[in-house]
């Protein structure tokens, strides 16, 4: 059964969809039955921008080992970037 529990998380940023550019103002986070992929559960992530309709939206859907490791990578990232820049 689906729960449909998502998280919504604000924020200031772009994508690229099939027409082109858009600005992202929210990611919407989820742990359930995926629609194209290939596991029973994945991590479901979208980027949105409601304004923009349904073709503002970017969905990628990826098994749970990936999106610890996506979750660690992004972390990672940030930390050098930010520490590079001298930004944190």
């Amino acid at each position: 059964m689906c729960n449909w529990i998502t998280h919504k998380s604000p924020m200031r940023g772009v994508g690229r969809g099939a027409s082109g550019w858009f600005d992202v103002t929210q990611a919407n986070v989820s742990f359930d039955h995926p629609s194209h992929a290939w596991d029973d559960h994945a991590l479901l992530l979208d980027f949105i921008n409601e304004a923009g309709g349904p073709g503002a939206r970017i969905a990628v859907e990826v098994d749970a080992k990936s999106g610890r490791a996506l979750a660690e990578a992004i972390l990672k990232a940030l930390e050098a970037g930010e520490a590079e820049h001298a930004l944190a």
